[in-house]
Formats: C-alpha cells, sequence, structure tokens
C-alpha cells in the first residue's frame, strides 16, 4: 500500500480528545474482550508469525507488546514476552506474558528497558490513543535490537472520546499514513512498509465484510 501525506506539522488539534481526563480512569475497570473481530485477530496472530517473531522464531526471541491487555495475539509464545499496559488485572490475565509493567505512556513515554534489549516490538490497536506518539515510538526503537521491527497494527474500531482527533479525521488510507509519518518523525526506523493484512471482498463494492486489519512494520537500522 501507499499511504497518503498527513498535514507537516500536525495541527495544533491534531492530538486533542474528547476526554481529555487522566487515562487511568477510563482505562480502570478490566474489560476482558476482545476489540476486533476473529477475523482480524487471526490477522495479527498471521502476521507475528510470518515475521518470525512468536515461538516459531529460529532463535528464542524477547517480545515488548506495548498498551497490551489479557491477550497479546500470538499465535505461539516467545521466549519472553514483556507486556506493558494501564490495567493490572488485565495484565495479570494474559497466559503468554512472562513479565509485566503497567505504565501509562500518555503520562511517561519512556520505557523501562535496557537499549537494545528486544526482538520485537508490537502495539495492536493501540496507536490511536496515544498523544505523545513520536516520543513512544523512539523509545521503542531505543529498546529494539539492531534490524528488530516495531509492529504496528490498527483497525477502524475504537473508543472515541480517546482516540486522538486526527485519527478520528483520517480515513484507512489516512491513518496508514499518520502511524508511517509518526515513525518517520523519531529518525531511529527505516522506511516504513504498510499492508492490508485482511482479503478485500465479499462484501458489497468488494469490501471485506468483517473488521479490516492494518499493519506498519518498521525496523531500527541494522
Amino acid at each position: 500500500m501507499s499511504p497518503t501525506s498527513v498535514p507537516d506539522p500536525f495541527p495544533a488539534w491534531f492530538f486533542d480528545r474528547d476526554d481529555p481526563s487522566p487515562d487511568d480512569r477510563f482505562y480502570g475497570p478490566p474489560r476482558l474482550v476482545t476489540h476486533i473481530d476473529d477475523g482480524a485477530i487471526a490477522a495479527v496472530g498471521q502476521l507475528y508469525a510470518d515475521l518470525r517473531i512468536d515461538g516459531s522464531a529460529p532463535t528464542p526471541t524477547r517480545v515488548l507488546d506495548l498498551m497490551s491487555s489479557w491477550v497479546s495475539h500470538l499465535r505461539t509464545t516467545p521466549a519472553e514476552l514483556v507486556v506493558l499496559g494501564m490495567n493490572a488485572a488485565e495484565l495479570a490475565a494474559n497466559p503468554q506474558a512472562s513479565e509485566r509493567i503497567v505504565q501509562d505512556l500518555n503520562a511517561d513515554p519512556s520505557l523501562p528497558l535496557d537499549d537494545a534489549s528486544v526482538d520485537a516490538v508490537l502495539c495492536c490497536v493501540s496507536i490511536d490513543y496515544l498523544v505523545r506518539p513520536v516520543e513512544v515510538l523512539a523509545e521503542a526503537a531505543r529498546v529494539l535490537r539492531p534490524g528488530a521491527p516495531a509492529v504496528i497494527t490498527f483497525s477502524n474500531r475504537c473508543f472515541p472520546t480517546k482516540a486522538v482527533h486526527g485519527w478520528l479525521a483520517a480515513d484507512d488510507d489516512g491513518r496508514c499514513a499518520i502511524v508511517v509519518e509518526y515513525l518517520r518523525r523519531t529518525g531511529s526506523y527505516a522506511e516504513p512498509e504498510v499492508w492490508l493484512r485482511t482479503p478485500p471482498g465479499p462484501g458489497r463494492g468488494g469490501r471485506y465484510r468483517g473488521d479490516p486489519l492494518y499493519a506498519v512494520v518498521a525496523r531500527r537500522p541494522a
């Protein structure tokens, strides 16, 4: 896919939200549900398997799942899975996790991990809630080992009161462009790749009937 362009710089309103209250209030109650349908979940798991960042990797991997919850959508469990999210109960329920970190990245975008200490950074259906995404993704690049990927997946569903206005104002192509621009502005990644991981059709007008699953993948230079 070839994403469209986005404004430079981002407009002043871009990172505003309908609900600007502290995120720990909204995310305080555990939500042990999935936020995309089964087809999109399968597409996420297949992507991770294709990238060889789950338990199918030829060597043991350490994976960081940002803005995580009770499920990480990995088909097979990597040697180590660090889950970082807002809700301790959700993270505790994640059966694949080997380490759990409760942190609000909108309040503190720094990651409590060493430089070059993980083999992949994942962010699934959550990039739309970040108000400081370039800082978070720069931190992700810092903790990635050389050549390792940041894997950002998203659909067209969200909590609209917590998503940033720039995300809500964009269509699917525009959201791909936004994520690409976030990664570019860190100055820390090779050029991102953009994929639609769910098939087109057979819905009306050739559109996919389920939740579309988009992926933007960028690697820290080797």
